[in-house]
C-alpha cells in the first residue's frame, strides 16, 4: 500500500495514523512529488489532520520519550529518500516494545535513524557557525543558506537567543522558505528573491555593510600566513560548499 502525503511533519504523522488504522504493517510512504502512478500498486492520498497528528505525537511521547521524539523529528528533517519508511518501522518497534528503544542499535531502523540524526546534528551546527548576516537597506540582517538537510527549524533557538536585539531573516534558498525574527517572535516566511541576492549589491544592502565586508575580507587576507596554508585541513573545517556564503571568501 502506498500512502502519499504533503511532505510536512504533521502530514507524516497523519500518514502513520492512517497506516495503523488500516493495519498496514509495511506501507510505502511517499511525498506527493515523489509519487508516480502505477497500475500494479494501490495508493491513497493522505490529507493532513492536525488532530490525528497530535494523537500520534502524544502516543510517541508516551512510548518513545523525549529523546525518541527528538530522534524522529530530526531524522524526518533529513529529507533522505525513504526515511519515512524507516521512521515507520522505528515507530512500530517503539509501540510494540515495553522498553525504551532509542539505543536498540541491533534493530536496523533504530540504527539508521540514529546515524541520520548525527548527520542532521552536524549540519545544524555548521549552519550555526557559517551563517553570515548582511544588513539590508530596510534595517534587517539577512542571510541565505542551502543546507543538505532541512535544519532551519533547529537553528531558531540559537539565533533567537544570540541576536535577540535585532531583526533578522535566514532564508533557505534550496527549500524556498525562511525564518524571520521581528524582535518578539519568529515567523516562517516565503519570499521571491532576485537571482543576484548573493552579491553584495547596494541595491539590497547598506553601503556601510558593503564597506564592512571589504574590511573583513582585508583582515582575513592580512592574517593569512601563506607559508602555513593547508587547503585540505581548511576544507575539513570549512567545507567548500559553504564558501559562497562567507564574505571572506566570495568578495
Amino acid at each position: 500500500m502506498i500512502f502519499i502525503y504533503d511532505a510536512s511533519f504533521e502530514g507524516f504523522l497523519t500518514t502513520v495514523f492512517s497506516a495503523y488504522e488500516q493495519r498496514c504493517n509495511n506501507p510505502k510512504i511517499l511525498k506527493h512529488h515523489q509519487f508516480i502512478e502505477s497500475f500494479f500498486e494501490e495508493s491513497e492520498t493522505v490529507f493532513t489532520s492536525q488532530e490525528k497528528a497530535k494523537r500520534v505525537w502524544k502516543k510517541l511521547e508516551k512510548n518513545c520519550g523525549k529523546s525518541g521524539c527528538n530522534q524522529i523529528y530530526r531524522a524526518f528533517l533529513s529529507e533522505i529518500e525513504g526515511i519515512e519508511n524507516t521512521l515507520f518501522q522505528y515507530i512500530r518497534h517503539a509501540m510494540s516494545s515495553s522498553k525504551n528503544i532509542t539505543k536498540d542499535y541491533a534493530h536496523p531502523a533504530v540504527l539508521e535513524v540514529v546515524q541520520t540524526v548525527k548527520k542532521v546534528g552536524r549540519e545544524k551546527h555548521r549552519m550555526d557557525a557559517f551563517v553570515r548576516f548582511r544588513k539590508t537597506r530596510d534595517g534587517i540582517y539577512f542571510a541565505t543558506i542551502e543546507p543538505d538537510f532541512n535544519v532551519l527549524p533547529l537553528n531558531v533557538k540559537h539565533f533567537k537567543n544570540r541576536y535577540a536585539d535585532q531583526k533578522w531573516c535566514i532564508y533557505d534558498l534550496k527549500r524556498n522558505y525562511g525564518i524571520y525574527y521581528d524582535l518578539e517572535k519568529v515567523n516562517i516566511v516565503h519570499l521571491e528573491l532576485p537571482k543576484n541576492i548573493l552579491q553584495s549589491s547596494s541595491e539590497f544592502f547598506t553601503s556601510e555593510e558593503i564597506e564592512f565586508q571589504h574590511l573583513w575580507k582585508n583582515y582575513f587576507d592580512s592574517t593569512n600566513i601563506k607559508s602555513r596554508k593547508n587547503v585540505k585541513l581548511h576544507q575539513q573545517h570549512v567545507p567548500k560548499r559553504y564558501w559562497k556564503y562567507l564574505s571572506e571568501k566570495y568578495l
